[in-house]
């Protein structure tokens, strides 16, 4: 299926691998890509998969993870729509080093990385859109990281918490988008601390049901995000 929509043409224009594309060569890629259908449960590759496709999120959320020799799940990262992931392993004629899967109902552009390759020898100025995707991503495992050493398991939840909500201030409420199996992994917490960190919050002005957070006030929970975690080890809360 081909990519016709108007909102998906402007998703894929927003997109960190294709928004620095001219029109003229945005449109030469795009008229080669597909629209792909992936219900929830959907195994996009696997690891070792021969790496032949990049995609671009339209709709939905989707979880790359490995699994350990122990049959453990470590989460990778969870991409949403305007997203893309597998640039870098695919330009390098290698395999994927992870699994992706749809985590909900989703739709994704796939772009064939050698019709990308063929694109790139006649249009030089789509290498550094490549560039800047790889970069992007590369950053968000650096912040990733600092995360995990910086803020709490709460603090984690709060910034993910923040991040939904479409204000920056006020009470709203969002929904979680995955579950919460999910949630903890993309954390980096256990699931039974992600059930703590939710009841610290409750303290932060948000209070839970179900799927749905819903949160007192949007700039009260980011400053609790922005709080040095050296306070909640005095507190003994760490």
């Amino acid at each position: 299926m081909s990519l016709r929509r108007p909102e998906d043409i402007a998703c894929a224009r927003r997109s960190v691998l294709l928004r620095g594309l001219a029109d003229d060569a945005l449109q030469d890629i795009l008229a080669s890509a597909t629209v792909q259908d992936a219900p929830h449960g959907t195994t996009l590759f696997v690891e070792g998969d021969p790496a032949h496709s990049v995609y671009v999120v339209l709709e939905g959320w989707i979880k790359l993870c490995r699994l350990s020799p122990s049959g453990a799940e470590a989460v990778v990262g969870v991409f949403a729509r305007g997203e893309s992931f597998a640039e870098a392993v695919a330009f390098r004629n290698a395999t994927y080093p992870v699994n992706a899967e749809a985590v909900t109902d989703a739709r994704l552009l796939r772009l064939d990385v050698a019709t990308l390759l063929d694109r790139m020898h006649r249009r030089p100025d789509l290498g550094p859109a490549i560039l800047a995707a790889a970069f992007s991503h590369l950053h968000a495992l650096v912040q990733q990281v600092e995360q995990l050493k910086a803020r709490t398991g709460a603090q984690r939840l709060a910034a993910f918490l923040v991040d939904l909500c479409p204000a920056d201030a006020g009470a709203c409420t969002v929904t979680l988008p995955y579950d919460k199996a999910l949630l903890a992994g993309r954390l980096g917490i256990q699931p039974e601390s992600l059930s703590r960190a939710f009841g610290r919050l409750r303290d932060a002005g948000v209070q839970v049901r179900q799927n749905q957070a819903a949160i007192d006030d949007v700039a009260r929970l980011r400053a609790f995000v922005d709080q040095d975690r050296a306070e909640f080890w005095r507190k003994g809360e760490g």
